[in-house]
């Protein structure tokens, strides 16, 4: 160690251990000396009592700070030690991931008026390049090149893309910084020049009015990052007078601007966990005052789009698994106008659906399995499910512009089946391929299985679980296992191809996915179950699965390894708090482990917006069964498996120091001696790195680090 080093570590007000765990398969010889923070006495008062936090110093709003900068560089120094004698293997699993890439590839090209867009890579290039051409022939247009754009930037994404309704004009939204804060520039398309207006601090929906000139979009409170107003900018005039259009008092709601799929109106969209609510604007006339589409209503959400004359509307309005409801023009405003399109089925959720001239498109989770329906307008009785060639997959729906036509796009995929875009003929129902996912490297679906197992919960619920693993294996409890969940906001988890993911097939490993409660796999009631004082339901079904793959003998008691981020990250620790010698290693990318410190304080990004997520800790009840799950608050003294934590500096959606006083508490108080490392992204946000390999290089540093506790390491 460098003098230098040694004496900015003193600096940030750490200590040195006698010794350190290392990164191998038996973690017992002592290669590196971790940073240990030191612990400084902070109160966190609530309305619950006082509870003290002694690595809160690592909170810092303005990332400015040397004592916890410094922290976070020698804990990025120590990974980097540790796992500096795999980064061998990781290097080779990155080539692998990147000899299966079609590095030149291309979307299927989808018509939009006149037009055909699509997203192209180019050999060698981390950013994708945005391009159309005419639908009757010709020369392409690049409308951005994210490489160009993102030259000499840590960090570059391009959020929505809108084209005005004379298609010259480009509305384009840009993240430099990874904390999902983006400004809005216009560029001429033929020209290929940029308009002087810039929008900042603001979310990536934008949406053009009818009249070529007028820009809706959403602004952010520059402190809580919460989408607060929806503004109106006129090209050519100074930002700073664009009137306020919209303006959100609750701060649990987010907010967001779309356009019917008809172009015909603009819409504002509201939505909580407990409710929505949407207002239109006439996009022919953006001056005038939205018009308010059913009122707000405690445990009613719905979404709506227009077609002719009229709405349809998606609600869990007396609906748990949602219904489809119609209402005409003249008639918006009021619930009580809505008429019954599509009655609910209490074992089918609907998840979304299209609206075409001739059909009505819906795609549908059922039994765990998403798939689509489509229903003549003419004769609705006389509707079909688009057909399936596997038991196990997902389907839903891709780009669909424009209503008057015959044609849907669809994606179909499964673990063991690339993802494939097709057209159906909604008259006769033929399917055609339009592309399937190119995977090289001598890949082929027929050498992979893949099952839907169901695992008996403790308290006697079936959790679905998708696996797929290389033909041939053999179900005789010695393959390691990788097995992945999220659990949260009723976002469901479905079984996608994942061509990294080969990487560890093809070692032997079986791959898993825990389609847990707080998901929606199996409907409303599947997310209910796992979230406010349900939650501990998401995290002891996520073992109970793990417990029912050891037992079928899929996989090896002792080779057992969990990941999961974000919410999916209070998952990971949560469970390594629960039953942490049930798995060798687990991996917990930008992990919210903080739950109740974190949900007291409503100057943190996105604390308000999900009191109905959590549960408001204000609140006794709440608090104290937080309290009893928040990974943070209940770091025990025991043995805790291997474990790999990341997080990016400028994550908006779980804040950096949540991880890193997890990782510092961990440190002090856990009694093994398994590798703990800690990687911290300095130019990023929550979703890791913006370019392509770059991303596939923190796939390959995860996947080197079980191979290597897996006693795989080459």
């Amino acid at each position: 160690m460098s003098a230098r080093l040694s004496s900015r570590w003193l600096a940030a007000g750490l200590v040195l251990p006698l010794a350190g765990p290392a990164f191998s398969a038996d973690a017992q010889t002592p290669v590196a000396q971790p940073p240990v923070a030191e612990k400084r006495p902070y109160d966190v008062v609530s309305p619950q009592g006082t509870r003290n936090d002694p690595y809160y110093w690592l909170r810092d709003d303005t990332r400015s700070k040397s004592d916890v900068l410094d922290y976070l560089k020698a804990e990025n120094a120590y990974f980097e030690a540790i796992a500096g004698p795999e980064k061998p293997l990781a290097d080779k699993l990155q080539k692998e991931f990147v000899s299966r890439l079609k590095q030149d590839d291309s979307t299927v090209p989808y018509k939009d008026r006149d037009y055909v867009y699509y997203t192209r890579f180019e050999t060698g290039k981390e950013h994708p390049i945005y391009a159309r051409k005419p639908a009757k022939g010709g020369a392409e247009e690049i409308l951005v090149d994210a490489n160009v754009e993102g030259a000499g930037k840590g960090f570059y994404t391009v959020g929505r893309r809108a084209i005005s309704a004379d298609q010259g004009l480009l509305a384009f939204a840009e993240d430099t910084t990874g904390r999902r804060q983006f400004t809005i520039r216009v560029r001429d398309i033929k020209t290929g020049k940029d308009y002087k207006d810039r929008i900042q601090g603001v979310r990536p929906g934008i949406v053009w009015a009818n009249d070529n000139k007028t820009i809706f979009y959403v602004e952010n409170d520059p402190v809580t990052l919460l989408s607060t107003r929806v503004k109106r900018h006129v090209l050519g005039t100074a930002t700073s007078e664009d009137p306020v259009v919209y303006e959100e008092k609750d701060k649990s709601f987010y907010m967001g601007v779309t356009k019917s799929g008809d172009d015909r109106f603009i819409v504002v969209v509201l939505g909580s966990t407990v409710m929505s609510e949407a207002w239109v604007i006439d996009a022919a006339n953006p001056t005038e005052a939205p018009r308010n589409f059913a009122p707000r209503t405690r445990d009613i959400h719905y979404q709506a789009d227009h077609l002719g004359t009229r709405w349809v509307a998606r609600t869990d309005w007396d609906a748990p698994n949602y219904r489809l409801m119609s209402v005409e023009d003249r008639e918006i405003g009021d619930r009580s106008h809505w008429k019954m399109l599509l009655p609910q089925d209490p074992n089918v959720f609907i998840q979304g659906f299209v609206l075409f001239k001739d059909y009505l498109a819906v795609n549908e989770r059922s039994n765990g399995l998403l798939r689509i329906r489509v229903l003549p307008w003419a004769a609705p009785e006389k509707g079909y499910y688009v057909a399936s060639d596997e038991s196990a997959y997902a389907e839903q729906f891709d780009a669909n512009a424009e209503q008057d036509t015959g044609l849907l796009r669809y994606s179909h995929t499964s673990l063991a089946t690339p993802e494939g875009i097709y057209e159906l003929d909604m008259k006769t129902g033929k399917r055609t391929l339009l592309k399937r996912q190119p995977v090289l490297g001598g890949f082929k679906s027929e050498d992979y299985v893949t099952e839907r197992l169901w695992a008996v919960a403790r308290d006697g619920r079936k959790v679905p679980v998708s696996v797929v693993y290389k033909k041939g294996f053999k179900k005789d409890g010695t393959a390691p296992l990788y097995q992945y969940a999220y659990g949260s906001y009723g976002s469901s988890t479905d079984p996608d191809f994942d061509s990294q993911a080969i990487s560890l097939l093809d070692r032997g490993f079986v791959y898993a996915i825990a389609h847990i409660r707080g998901g929606q796999e199996l409907g409303r009631a599947w997310y209910d179950d796992g979230k406010l004082l349900h939650k501990k339901n998401t995290f002891t079904d996520f073992v109970d699965v793990t417990d029912y793959l050891v037992s079928e003998k899929y996989a090896a008691k002792d080779k057992v390894f969990a990941m999961g981020a974000s919410a999916g990250g209070l998952l990971m620790g949560a469970v390594a708090n629960i039953a942490p010698e049930k798995y060798r290693g687990i991996i917990a990318h930008v992990p919210f482990v903080d739950a109740v410190t974190t949900m007291l304080d409503e100057t943190i990004p996105l604390t308000s917006n999900e009191f109905d997520e959590w549960g408001n800790p204000k609140e006794k009840a709440s608090y104290d069964y937080m309290l009893s799950y928040s990974p943070y608050d209940n770091v025990q003294a025991k043995a805790y498996p291997a474990l790999l934590v990341t997080t990016g500096l400028y994550d908006s959606q779980v804040q950096y120091f949540e991880p890193a006083k997890w990782v510092a508490k961990l440190r002090a108080t856990k009694t093994d001696r398994n590798p703990l490392l800690f990687k911290i992204n300095m130019e990023a946000g929550h979703g890791g790195r913006s370019g392509r390999f770059e991303r596939l290089g923190e796939t390959a540093t995860e996947y080197a680090f079980v191979l290597t506790l897996a006693g795989m390491s080459e």
